[in-house]
């Protein structure tokens, strides 16, 4: 435990050092907000939406951006760096096992991913009227299943990719996906119906959010999915993963 908590005040000091990196993930879906809030049709409740403004609508898809960012881009490069430097086998000769470093990095993915959807939340509610979301226990639900997805999805990939140009590889069209079938690039509304449905099962499960926020209880069968997917990709990223 003791070496745990040293490892992770390092990476935490390092983490806190690249204030771009951390600025970008905390406070990148909150400034998309509110350019968006900025707009006055944007404001405005629309049948399209049930009622909701654009605003309210948009927002659950803003939280995918830093689940995104973390889980399938960050995170499997910075542990594809660390096993590229050697620093995930230097580790293994000490009395810090590597998996503390891995432990510690979850940690901090889970911490700027909470700052991230907390600041989000608050903003939305504070600057343009968004409700806080009205399942509370459905949202909580669907938020750490649909991160532990992602997460592990991260997790796999740092485990099959051997070098950081390898993990960008193979996590950039996984960005690509997860952010698409999330209603980032493009508004939920505007997907065909087929194509909606299947980002309803895409990790971190938009849908869930979206219900949860709006106070509709989550459906089970899409948290089922985040928890089967969580379970499959940890498990597959815990078989594969080496620390050389």
């Amino acid at each position: 435990m003791h070496a745990f908590r040293n490892i992770l005040r390092i990476e935490a000091r390092l983490y806190l050092r690249d204030l771009p990196t951390l600025l970008t993930t905390v406070g990148l879906p909150t400034l998309i907000l509110v350019v968006l809030g900025l707009v006055p049709a944007l404001r405005k409740p629309d049948p399209t939406f049930d009622g909701q403004t654009f605003v309210s609508y948009f927002a659950p898809s803003l939280l995918v951006v830093t689940l995104a960012m973390v889980g399938v881009n960050m995170l499997p490069s910075v542990l594809a760096t660390y096993r590229e430097r050697g620093v995930l086998r230097r580790l293994a000769t000490t009395p810090a096992h590597p998996a503390a470093l891995l432990a510690a990095q979850l940690v901090l993915a889970l911490a700027g991913i909470l700052a991230s959807a907390l600041l989000l939340i608050l903003v939305a509610r504070l600057a343009f009227g968004v409700p806080f979301p009205r399942h509370p226990l459905g949202f909580t639900l669907a938020f750490i299943l649909g991160t532990a997805a992602l997460l592990a999805l991260g997790l796999l990939v740092a485990a099959v990719a051997r070098t950081a140009k390898a993990a960008q590889a193979l996590a950039v069209p996984l960005f690509l996906v997860v952010m698409f079938f999330g209603g980032v690039y493009l508004p939920r509304f505007l997907l065909p119906d087929f194509v909606a449905r299947i980002g309803d099962y895409t990790p971190p499960g938009v849908q869930a959010l979206l219900d949860a926020w709006t106070g509709t209880p989550p459906q089970p069968l899409h948290l089922g999915i985040m928890a089967v997917i969580a379970v499959a990709a940890g498990a597959g990223a815990a078989k594969l993963f080496r620390w050389e």
